[in-house]
């Protein structure tokens, strides 16, 4: 057959710039664009889409019938080109890598509305590329890629029954907008992208603050506007441009032996049931395996392939009928029911976090892990976003199934589901300023039976409370299911859906909150359209069930640990003028080097002044602190401090009395009477005790060692000195006469031993 594109270009435009053809409605005030005929002439089908200065291209390919295969082979991807900013990749090579994490989003985001939009049985390789030619930086790119994705679909031979469009809405002080720019985004409190037909919702993607289910369904409403307004100008397009469909006739099934195969179903009972409930999609397949060796003793002709799709059939028409027809499920729960849990948080000795969720068959182990600043995760792709302080990783390995595969990187699914975990504890997490750690949360996929992606969003919840992190409220999320009967009429809503309720069922609505309100959305459907009032049904249903899964998290931890684990850095922040900033730094990175190496703290400085200070010994952060609170202070007139002599000149010795800082004791100020030669009262690195005498007008430090016979905390004047000698409990020993008794003191804190030492 190959491909269409060669015959079915005629009704293509294939035109120059000046004959390209734009489309445009008007969306919050500007202009969404979609052109035809200027790029890609050899695509299938190929379209821009214009928001702002956001340039997107998107096109879609054929190729040839994929036989024997049991999936659709649909392909999205979307790339992004930096020099849509205006930017060289920072790779070793300065070019584009793999698709990074916010293009497999918008690849997946724009996937899942399209690819039920195509005939069941329907086996065509097919193509979408979505690709970033401009960025204003303003207006994203992604929320474009679906309605532009439908265009080329619809105007194409392919079996596509669109339009269907998307669109993203934020949420600012009260004010529903759509496609809002990045700036926006950042202070807005919902993060919703929905795609719909002129018939339904297909799609639903968010992240909200808490928001409460009405308000959220009402997002929803106006989003849904706006993707209509969006399939009337593609209406307008496929009238224009839409080209003849190609024909196309869905395989026939076998009547006869999918009566048979029921038959065989029908008398095994619930066995059949319970062998695929217990074993998931493995159990599946041995029922397949097991369907074929029955009948291929009476039919030696039967190919196995054919008899094992056969008994998906059957089994999926066989779990479909008792939710409808008896309101109970594979597994024998009611549709409200939700599976046994169990919760458990400190499961692993020497993290800084971790719990353990489990639900029926579904097992995640969440594990935090606090880092410094400088742990934070470094973004490099259009968003000017630069900065990542929270990252949700989810990981699914194949024993959780019980299968043998390789292990890969992680794909599309596990970014996916991570991102939705990282949507739903986002809502919650303290700001930086409250709690200066950057937060990684690791959930491991450890058994799995559906709703896998819920699970790690309980699990991580316990992990960052077990590892200390004041989370404004817990978070669970659960996992809807749908049945309908063939004509639509009747359905029934699932709670916690199973591996087998998700394969065979129409819909996977996950619903993520706390007590007070949503966090985080995800819904595909398999069906043309939603039930009427649907909405308020299933938000219902799902805050029922995450109430009912707090209660049970809760009991495994109440509220989050007083202080982070034993384990976990200790950190810091202390605020100093900016001006100061070269003090702590010191010359080619010196001073604070020397800092790091003496403490053994991390130290991250801002450009505001503000300084991050971790480690994993307490000790050694206060030390740190000290030192860099030592270095911008300001040095007054009589104070006391214990330095180190640096330098050595015939007119004096320098003592470095603060990290970085040094001051001149003048051979007159080394000690009492007249001293002929510096090197016979100090040498280089001798710890002395020398006073403040006075800081001239270029901030040059004089120092004395002849008037120093009190003691005192670094910093102190000598009257403040005085009065410490005086003051009851200390812990100082016996001093020697004549300034003696100088030792290696660093900074004290109201008390510490103190050596012998200088003059």
């Amino acid at each position: 057959m190959g491909s269409l594109r060669t015959n079915e270009r005629s009704r293509y435009p294939l035109t120059t710039a000046a004959q390209t053809r734009t489309f445009t409605t008007e969306i919050e005030g500007m202009p969404f664009e979609i052109g035809l005929g200027r790029l890609a002439p050899n695509a299938l089908a190929a379209c821009t889409v214009r928001y702002g200065d956001t340039v997107l291209l998107v096109t879609v390919c054929d190729g040839e019938p994929r036989v024997g295969i049991d999936f659709f082979p649909l392909t999205v991807d979307y790339e992004e080109r930096m020099y849509a900013i205006g930017k060289i990749p920072g790779s070793f090579f300065r070019r584009e890598g793999r698709p990074g994490t916010d293009a497999t989003l918008a690849a997946r985001m724009t996937d899942r509305p399209i690819r039920p939009l195509f005939p069941k049985g329907f086996k065509r390789e097919v193509q979408v590329v979505a690709t970033l030619l401009s960025s204003d930086r303003q207006n994203p790119g992604e929320p474009l890629a679906t309605t532009a994705a439908s265009t080329v679909l619809n105007i194409s031979p392919l079996p596509f029954e669109g339009p269907v469009s998307s669109v993203r809405v934020g949420r600012i002080g009260g004010r529903l907008k759509a496609f809002p720019t990045y700036q926006e985004a950042a202070q807005s409190d919902l993060e919703l992208t929905v795609a719909a037909t002129n018939d339904s919702i297909v799609m639903i993607e968010a992240g909200a603050k808490q928001i409460p289910e009405d308000e959220l369904i009402e997002a929803i409403a106006y989003a849904e506007r706006i993707c209509r307004q969006l399939n009337e100008l593609q209406a307008q397009i496929i009238r224009e441009f839409g080209r003849p469909k190609m024909e196309w006739h869905k395989p026939a099934e076998d009547a006869s032996l999918q009566q048979r195969v029921a038959r065989y179903l029908d008398g095994l009972g619930d066995a059949a049931l319970q062998a695929v409930q217990s074993e998931g999609f493995s159990g599946i397949d041995q029922m397949g395996r097991q369907v074929f060796a029955e009948l291929s003793r009476e039919d030696h002709t039967l190919d196995e392939k054919t008899a094992r799709a056969a008994a998906e059939v059957g089994l999926k028409a066989l779990v479909r009928s008792r939710v409808l027809t008896l309101g109970l499920r594979a597994d024998g729960r009611t549709p409200e029911q939700i599976r046994p849990l169990q919760a458990e948080v400190g499961v692993l000795p020497r993290v800084h976090g971790s719990a353990l969720f489990q639900r029926g068959e579904t097992q995640v182990l969440s594990v935090a892990t606090l880092g410094a600043l400088r742990d934070r995760a470094k973004l490099d792709n259009i968003d000017p976003t630069e900065w990542k302080m929270f990252m949700h990783h989810y990981n699914f390995p194949p024993f959780s199934t019980g299968e043998a595969r390789p292990l890969r990187g992680a794909g599309r699914r596990e970014i996916g589901h991570g991102m939705m975990g990282e949507k739903a504890l986002q809502a919650v997490l303290p700001s930086f300023e409250e709690f200066p750690y950057t937060l990684r949360v690791v959930s491991d996929v450890i058994s799995s039976n559906g709703s896998t992606s819920q699970a790690s969003i309980c699990a991580s919840t316990m992990a960052l409370m077990d590892a200390g992190v004041p989370i404004e409220a817990p978070v669970a999320g659960i996992a809807m299911g749908l049945m309908t009967t063939p004509d639509e009429s009747e359905y029934r809503i699932l709670t916690d859906i199973a591996g087998i309720e998700d394969a065979f069922g129409d819909m996977d609505f996950k619903v993520a909150g706390t007590e007070r309100g949503v966090t985080a959305v995800q819904m595909d459907i398999k069906l043309k359209r939603l039930p009427p009032n649907f909405m308020h049904e299933v938000f219902n249903r799902a805050r029922d069930a995450r109430l009912k899964i707090l209660e049970v998290m809760l009991r495994a931890i109440p509220e989050p640990r007083d202080e982070v684990g034993e384990y976990a850095p200790k950190i810091t922040t202390i605020k100093i003028d900016p001006s100061k900033i070269g003090a702590v730094i010191g010359p080619g990175g010196r001073v604070i080097n020397a800092i790091i190496a003496a403490t053994g703290a991390s130290i991250d400085v801002q450009e505001d002044g503000s300084i991050f200070v971790g480690g994993a010994n307490a000790d050694g952060v206060r030390q740190a602190v000290r030192q860099i609170q030592g270095l911008t202070k300001e040095i007054m007139p009589g104070e006391l401090f214990d330095g180190t002599v640096s330098r050595i000149m015939s007119f004096g010795a320098f003592v470095e009395i603060l990290p970085g800082k040094d001051g001149m004791v003048h051979i007159s100020e080394l000690a009492e009477g007249r001293v002929e030669r510096v090197e016979d009262v100090v040498q280089v690195g001798d710890k002395v005790r020398v006073k403040v005498l006075e800081i001239d007008n270029l901030g040059r430090v004089n120092l004395s060692m002849r008037d120093v016979d009190h003691e005192g905390s670094v910093g102190l004047s000598a009257d403040e000195a005085r009065r410490e000698e005086r003051a009851p409990g200390g812990d100082r020993g016996p001093r020697g006469g004549g300034g003696g008794g100088g030792g290696d003191r660093g900074p004290r804190g109201g008390g510490g031993s103190r050596g012998g030492g200088g003059g």
